[in-house]
């Protein structure tokens, strides 16, 4: 068995980790629940259940009705049927679906409010949700699903296995409620982040050896003067990728787009660590609405209480600048790509044209980066919470943009594919025009572009050559090449 698809053992909330996220929903392993947590759930189960005997208890969504309805009261008996009303009417959202990564990231995130009991369902439901993970899922909706909570996404996913199910009090509203989306969507893109961190130093690097760049610009002793960690780790890989390059480099500075070459990149280095923070977190905590509070000296039931834990403030503004960081780098590239194809000032061949008989002329690729960096900027559009009250009645008066934010770093990251595999034609070429090697730690990336590029694989357009890096790159990035 390859190990990166091994079981995932779950024994509590806190083994919801990136890395076991990025085994489950991005590299397909299924996950199992240890005994313990199920004799947990259980534990909790039965003391929600003696609470709920209490005739005057009051419980959001299991005494009483969902949303609007939240005031009228339940009768006992009353209560199964309302526990067992189909979905169908949370299915607001339509269109596009989310990658299935994104999909099976949603199921394994929304075991954290079952493991410590906090979901108070019973042992059943959280096998049959862990089960889920062992075929094809529902397609859920991308478009659309801005909502006070994230209820429009779940029920798509969880509607299924419900009307197959028979859930009691309280379980069908804990599988559609709290904020698995969010948890998911911040690991998703954190994931993307650690990847596109490393394409994007392999290929500004080219391209600061394809300029001559002086070693100077990243030096580590310098960078370390910064005060800044992240700019430290994107000056020492940078210096690290260029070493044993061309010994005879520019005389004088170069331009600012490869002096800032550490800075710009730290700032990527460190909204990826953010992002990674931040699903860390997500992946792991409770979210539940309500939240059911084990028993303890003062509570020998426990409690059950109402909670906004649902709204995952931190996740779209990490996916945010995210996406702000990708669309700067767009205008990185453009700048680098003007520099090294204007012979008066790169010392190549003006155009980059000559060469080995592949397409020389490169000029046009700087206009479509432009139209990158555009679409980028637009992506990385500011989100804010949403103006307008969310759901159509008062108690849901406050939406969350995570999806938008999603969406947004999705857009940003994939312009900045294409324009790095726009530079790494332009970076390859300049190598090839002069003679020259790549560096050591770069000709395995350069083999690899060069190889992508070249006929038959891709005719020799400046466009086509671009796009068949640009899909090296995500396919290095993404299990599924994006």
């Amino acid at each position: 068995m390859d190990p990166a698809r091994a079981p995932i053992l779950l024994a509590g909330r806190h083994d919801l980790t990136l890395a076991t996220a990025e085994a489950v929903g991005w590299r397909g392993a299924a996950v199992t629940i240890a005994p313990a947590a199920l004799a947990r759930m259980a534990a909790c189960r039965a003391a929600f259940e003696r609470l709920l005997a209490d005739p005057d208890v009051v419980i959001y969504g299991v005494t009483s009705g969902y949303g609007q309805h939240a005031s009228r009261r339940l009768a006992p008996e009353e209560r199964l049927a309302h526990a067992r009303r189909s979905p169908a009417a949370m299915q607001a959202a339509w269109g596009a679906a989310f990658p299935e990564r994104v999909a099976r990231l949603i199921v394994f995130a929304r075991l954290a409010n079952f493991l410590d009991g906090h979901a108070a369902v019973r042992p059943e439901l959280a096998r049959a949700v862990a089960a889920m993970l062992a075929g094809p899922l529902p397609a859920v909706p991308r478009e659309g699903a801005v909502s006070a909570g994230e209820i429009p996404a779940p029920s798509w996913l969880f509607a299924p296995l419900l009307a197959g199910f028979a859930p009691r009090e309280k379980e069908a509203l804990a599988l559609v409620n709290g904020a698995p989306v969010a948890a998911a969507l911040v690991a998703d893109a954190a994931l993307a982040a650690r990847g596109r961190v490393a394409a994007a130093e392999a290929v500004l690097a080219l391209a600061a050896e394809a300029y001559r760049m002086p070693l100077g610009h990243v030096e580590p002793a310098v960078a370390a003067l910064w005060g800044d960690p992240h700019e430290l780790a994107a000056a020492t890989a940078l210096q690290a990728l260029i070493a044993g390059g061309v010994a005879e480099r520019r005389p004088y500075q170069a331009p600012v787009s490869f002096r800032t070459l550490p800075k710009m990149l730290g700032r990527l280095r460190r909204e990826a660590a953010r992002a990674a923070e931040v699903a860390a977190t997500s992946l792991a905590q409770v979210s539940d609405n309500p939240v059911f509070l084990p028993p303890d000296a003062a509570h020998p039931d426990g409690r059950i209480l109402s909670t906004g834990g649902y709204h995952n403030a931190a996740a779209w503004p990490a996916l945010q600048a995210l996406a702000m960081s990708y669309a700067d780098l767009c205008t990185v590239c453009d700048r680098m790509i003007a520099r090294l194809l204007d012979g008066a000032t790169s010392g190549l061949p003006d155009q980059l044209g000559g060469g080995d008989g592949e397409a020389g002329y490169l000029g046009t690729l700087g206009f479509a980066v432009v139209g990158w960096g555009e679409a980028a900027r637009r992506a990385a559009q500011a989100v804010f919470l949403p103006g307008s009250e969310s759901g159509g009645f008062v108690q849901n008066d406050l939406a969350v943009p995570t999806s938008l934010a999603w969406e947004g770093q999705e857009a940003a990251g994939l312009a900045l594919d294409r324009a790095l595999g726009a530079v790494a034609v332009v970076a390859a070429q300049a190598l090839s025009v002069t003679g020259r090697p790549a560096p050591p730690a770069l000709r395995d990336h350069l083999a690899a572009w060069q190889a992508a590029a070249r006929p038959p694989a891709c005719p020799t357009t400046p466009a086509a050559r671009a796009e068949a890096v640009t899909r090296r790159l995500r396919d290095a990035i993404y299990p599924d090449g994006g």
